[in-house]
């Protein structure tokens, strides 16, 4: 059950994205902008906050590089680092993403209803406190 949520969850995402005008980005691409923060983040931060490896996500980078939604940066404080960085066209997207995925919360939160969607959040944290 689990699995078929986020496969609709993801469908559900990519509609709004297209709604937004966004069709070259999937939800995976989506989610992986919205944890670059503002003046980059090295790729390192960037997998761990996303609960993969770097090897993982390296190719994700190389995706949004190629499609031009980021670019990699020397790292200031270490010059074997590399940064990833939002480019306009990446923080436009990550804009649409964070509107696309507001929405979809907002229609699970109307079915719901606040008290169920409330519960469903807290679950939903404590399970994610595991797996870290």
């Amino acid at each position: 059950m689990m699995w078929d949520t986020v496969r609709a969850l993801d469908a559900e995402v990519t509609r709004a994205l297209v709604d937004r005008g966004v069709v070259d980005l999937t939800p995976n691409q989506a989610r992986a902008l919205l944890l670059v923060d503002r003046t980059g983040t090295r790729l390192t931060d960037l997998a761990s906050r996303a609960g993969v490896t770097k090897q993982s996500m390296m190719p994700m980078v190389d995706d949004l590089q190629s499609a031009g939604s980021v670019r990699r940066a020397p790292d200031p404080e270490d010059g074997r680092a590399k940064m990833v960085k939002l480019t306009a066209k990446g923080l436009r997207q990550r804009a649409q993403a964070r509107k696309a995925v507001a929405a979809v919360e907002a229609r699970i939160r109307r079915r719901l209803g606040l008290r169920r969607y409330d519960g469903l959040r807290i679950t939903l944290e404590e399970l994610s406190a595991e797996v870290e």
